[in-house]
């Protein structure tokens, strides 16, 4: 059985490779974005192309031929997935090019040489003041610098040097153009698992290929239908909203972008600092995708923006427009100010005030992702906030989007178009938070010494949400000692656990865990509770010194232990009463998450 070959290896000219690069027959689709590599690593792959060493495989996917509304077909182009950071490199140090830098500033990279040592430098202003440098070989390399011209300057400034031995060298140097660069090409008719399979195999570090990566090199490299602008709104977005003072340098950096669409969509986050949720081109990605063509796997958007028809399995000029003319609706409502900070307002009035109570990323995209398909669906605002609330939290304590994230957002996202999504969350619940779930598997979730664990934060977040008070404070509440850096104390210190024999895993529980302010954490330090506790009991709620927190109420100190999910007899405590402190403890918090998740 003869089996198709699925590439081709073709050796090409470095001069012929930028060749094809400036005449778009190789596109390079994230060459507006940051260039990651520093000055020393272009500067050592000029060195190994001069040597004469490998520089490794260019990989090209070629686009799949688009049936057209007239019958014909268009060719597609030649995209690269492998090998943007050598190739944006080789523009840069030979043909003179400029780069991003993280700021989307455009920036220089010189590359100096040194004829007399044949030695290469990242140019520096110590280096342009050297005689014995070419402080910037590009203008030489790119022919806009004549070899005479070049030779008379340098011999005249450095005697010890022969015009002869100068211009041997020189044309070494020119020779890193006639270098051979490995091309493999795919074929366009395989898709996008096939591509990162063979990714995978060809790559000596076994990167994965990011699916995502795929999706922004597609939409970069499409001229039809603006999708370098959409590109670049995607990226601004995720960029702004980490940084809002990058909002100057956009604006003066990038012209193109300022007086598109895009642009004053986006705006608002100038003024924005709100981080608890910060997305990526990833999430802005698959939040637009999946909301607005319920499907969770990037795969099918590469296959869509490239025209398949998933029943035919031909590629049609139709489905390709409409698929970016839906994909760039979904950025839009994605971007939308009003769409963003309503979302934000659901996440936080659930009592996520902070980003170390969210540890899924995945999570607040479903949550946007439901958001935004509610909103579309014509719920009432109330219902979008309550459902929104429940998914979020039920996630998070079940895991939900944990393994398999893709898959699981395929399944959920159809369950939305299937039924009333009341009905769905409905049969979630009957399936995920049955009694077994509240009673054992909860419990066994808390038994755990990761701090970060998801179900403790979600028990923090519903402390911050009902305004809970710190342990043994008057007026102090979880949620300001969480925005405000307070201390997480050990109910049962660490010392004193330790100091006794006990594990790490053992004294670092998430049950033996609660906020408290640093004095006061402070000032019980390594005593038991029947030691610091005791005196609240029996001396400080009678009248005695103050010395742990300013509660003098026996009444108010059991409400405190109470928010807390401390079991009241803790003041009488010993060592040996530890584990039974813990599993009472993990019971009341999960009793105090079942009555916080249904009155959501």
């Amino acid at each position: 059985m003869d089996i198709e070959q699925k590439y081709s290896v073709n050796h090409y000219l470095v001069s012929a490779l930028l060749n094809y690069v400036d005449n778009k027959e190789i596109a390079i689709p994230e060459i507006q974005r940051p260039f990651v590599w520093d000055g020393a690593k272009v500067r050592d792959l000029i060195d190994s192309l001069y040597q004469g060493y490998p520089i490794g495989y260019i990989v090209t996917w070629q686009n799949p031929d688009v049936k057209l509304k007239d019958g014909t077909t268009s060719t597609g182009k030649k995209i690269l997935i492998d090998g943007q950071q050598r190739v944006t490199a080789l523009t840069a140090a030979i043909l003179g090019h400029t780069v991003k830098n993280t700021d989307y500033e455009d920036v220089r990279i010189k590359i100096a040489f040194n004829p007399k040592e044949e030695k290469f430098e990242v140019s520096n202003p110590a280096i342009e003041k050297d005689v014995t440098w070419i402080a910037d070989i590009a203008p030489y390399l790119s022919d806009q610098q004549r070899l005479r011209e070049l030779r008379d300057s340098y011999c005249e400034q450095n005697p010890d040097m022969s015009e002869d031995r100068f211009e041997d060298i020189l044309e070494g140097l020119k020779d890193i153009k006639k270098k051979e660069v490995g091309v493999i090409q795919l074929a366009g008719n395989l898709d996008i698992d096939a591509v990162t399979e063979i990714f995978i195999r060809i790559n000596s570090q076994g990167v994965p290929l990011s699916q995502a990566d795929f999706v922004m090199s597609k939409i970069a490299a499409n001229e039809s239908y603006g999708g370098n602008l959409l590109r670049k709104c995607i990226d601004h977005f995720s960029h702004l909203a980490v940084k809002p003072e990058f909002y100057g340098k956009l604006k003066e950096n990038d012209t193109e972008f300022v007086n598109s669409e895009y642009f004053q969509p986006i705006s608002w986050l100038r003024n924005e600092n709100d981080d608890i949720y910060d997305p990526s081109y990833v999430d802005i990605l698959r939040v637009a995708f999946t909301y607005k063509f319920s499907r969770g796997k990037m795969s099918d958007l590469v296959s869509l923006l490239s025209g398949r028809n998933f029943e035919t399995r031909g590629f049609e000029q139709s489905i390709e427009e409409s698929t970016y003319r839906e994909l760039k609706a979904g950025v839009m409502d994605f971007i939308n100010e009003t769409n963003f900070k309503r979302f934000i307002m659901i996440v936080r009035s659930a009592g996520f005030c902070h980003t170390k109570l969210i540890r899924s990323q995945n999570v607040l995209n479903f949550g946007y992702i439901l958001y935004l398909k509610l909103r579309a669906q014509k719920y009432a605002p109330d219902k979008i906030e309550k459902y929104v609330r429940r998914w979020i939290v039920m996630a998070f304590l079940t895991g939900r989007y944990s393994s398999s994230p893709e898959s699981q957002f395929d399944y959920d996202i159809k369950q939305t178009d299937l039924r009333p999504f009341e009905d769905f969350l409905k049969d979630v619940e009957n399936a995920r938070l049955s009694d077994a779930f509240w009673d054992v598997e909860l419990l066994q979730r808390l038994d755990t010494s990761v701090a970060s664990s998801p179900v403790f934060n979600v028990f923090l977040a519903s402390q911050c949400k009902m305004g809970v008070r710190g342990f043994l404070s008057t007026d102090i509440t979880v949620k300001d000692l969480i925005e405000q850096r307070g201390d997480v104390h050990h109910i049962f210190p660490r010392q004193y656990l330790k100091d006794n024999g006990f594990s790490r895993g053992q004294y670092n529980q998430v049950a033996n865990y609660s906020y408290v302010q640093s004095e006061i954490n402070i000032k019980i330090g390594k005593k038991a509770p029947s030691d610091y506790l005791s005196y609240v009991v029996n001396q400080q709620c009678n009248g005695e010194e103050c010395k742990y927190g300013g509660i003098t109420n026996i009444a108010d100190l059991h409400k405190n232990m109470e928010e807390n999910c401390i079991p009241m007899d803790t003041s009488e405590m010993a060592l040996a009463d530890y584990s039974d402190f813990l599993s009472q403890r993990r019971a009341l918090i999960a009793k105090r998450l079942k009555e916080y998740y249904f009155s959501l």
